[in-house]
């Protein structure tokens, strides 16, 4: 598995022998095609980057239960089905992360910024900025399938 390295520039906390951090990153869409990006809260590394929400997994949690926990947390929706999509590795100066992206597409209960953060529905081209290292793989992601499935605006 390649490694997305953001801030290439930035010196790495932790050194060589960085522990990988696993995160659940739920990708919310919508029937139209429309995906959710949520803001990143104040105080956290990367304030005010968009990005897929989701969360770190707790011990002994699976990336299913995590991304359960952490949209209920974070968003306040119960999630459906969970589809495993792809995993990206991103060292980030702070952290080396391995992010496990599902897509969701059903969900109930409306959307509440628990965190303090911002929420928009987008399609592609992004009209977000800036938008999370991690995040920029899932943008090429979904503009590959749309180009595959010959769709002019579907993500699914």
């Amino acid at each position: 598995m390649s490694v997305l390295v953001a801030d290439a520039g930035l010196p790495r906390q932790g050194g060589a022998d960085r522990q990988v951090v696993d995160v659940a990153v739920g990708v919310l869409i919508q029937a139209d095609g429309q995906f959710l990006l949520t803001s990143r809260p104040c105080g956290k590394v990367y304030e005010g980057y968009w990005e897929f929400p989701g969360g770190k997994l707790e011990l002994g949690e699976s990336v299913e239960q995590a991304l359960r926990r952490e949209l209920q947390e974070e968003i306040g929706v119960t999630i459906g089905a969970v589809h495993p999509w792809k995993v990206e590795m991103v060292d980030y100066p702070h952290a080396l992360v391995r992010l496990n992206f599902c897509k969701v597409f059903d969900w109930t209960g409306e959307l509440q910024m628990h965190e303090g953060q911002s929420f928009a529905w987008q399609a592609l081209p992004v009209t977000v900025q800036p938008v999370l290292p991690g995040t920029v793989p899932v943008l090429d992601w979904f503009a590959r399938e749309r180009e595959f499935s010959g769709a002019t605006h579907a993500v699914v």
